[in-house]
């Protein structure tokens, strides 16, 4: 079994072996994957935090030894919405975004195989659990990032990509999608139960699991439509405030914290 590291800012992940497939989700800097097929142009994947299948490049494969993944601490995270990071064996500088990992971080250094790295902005442990209000401050670092299918940056996110990366940051791990993340929590029978922190979850005609959003007080929902943004809901959905509609009709709230 052969192990690799994402060694830039973002990595696309595909449906398919294609450029042109379908972006599924991404990696982030410093996370890392497990091999399960290479070719010669396309690496078949499985992310390690939510183990998630797709494809990547080979061309932005970043190879790690076993012992060097074995011995990998990444529950330092970049928690500011957009900071730099320095090569300092090539003097290199470029961005990383929020949730970023930092792969055995000490004293604002950081090393990946035999590349070390130079990081001075804030951070966040991931094995520090945080409170709902820590956690409505992350979403709200979010707000208008523009609405990207398989996204998980603020230069663009998905809807469940924003709740998985918003709990990510705060000591919460979610599963990647929204059909998966309604497998977890407690169920609540009414909506006057809601509270900041939980998560609503939207079906469609079929009864398929296409959206999710984080409560907030209210009755008001933080959620990536378009872009990350506030709208109000109730027992039908979300009534999104521009179009003066319904936009999502509600399934189910769930309890994860």
């Amino acid at each position: 079994m052969s192990f690799g590291i994402c060694s830039l800012s973002v990595i696309p992940c595909r449906k398919e072996p294609a450029s042109t497939s379908e972006m599924v989700t991404q990696l982030l800097f410093g996370e890392t994957y497990t091999i399960i097929e290479e070719g010669d142009d396309w690496l078949r994947i499985t992310t390690n935090y939510d183990n998630y299948p797709c494809w990547i490049s080979i061309k932005q494969h970043t190879r790690i030894s076993d012992a060097d993944f074995k011995s990998l601490k990444t529950h330092i995270l970049s928690s500011e919405l957009v900071q730099v990071i320095s090569n300092i064996d090539t003097n290199s500088v470029f961005p990383l975004t929020v949730g970023a990992s930092l792969p055995n971080f000490k004293e604002g250094k950081l090393k990946i195989g035999s590349s070390e790295y130079l990081f001075e902005g804030q951070t966040s442990d991931f094995n520090v659990k945080k409170n709902v209000k820590e956690i409505k401050d992350t979403a709200y670092l979010f707000l208008n990032a523009p609405y990207l299918w398989g996204g998980r940056s603020p230069f663009g996110i998905d809807c469940s990509g924003f709740t998985q990366l918003v709990y990510k940051l705060n000591g919460y791990q979610l599963p990647r999608d929204a059909s998966q993340q309604v497998e977890i929590g407690t169920p609540l029978s009414f909506v006057e139960e809601a509270e900041a922190g939980d998560l609503a979850f939207f079906d469609n005609e079929e009864g398929n699991i296409v959206h999710v959003g984080m409560v907030l007080e209210n009755q008001q929902i933080i959620h990536a439509s378009g872009c990350v943004r506030i709208d109000k809901f109730d027992h039908y959905g979300i009534f999104h405030s521009d179009n003066k509609k319904y936009s999502h009709m509600l399934r189910v709230i769930k309890k994860v914290i």
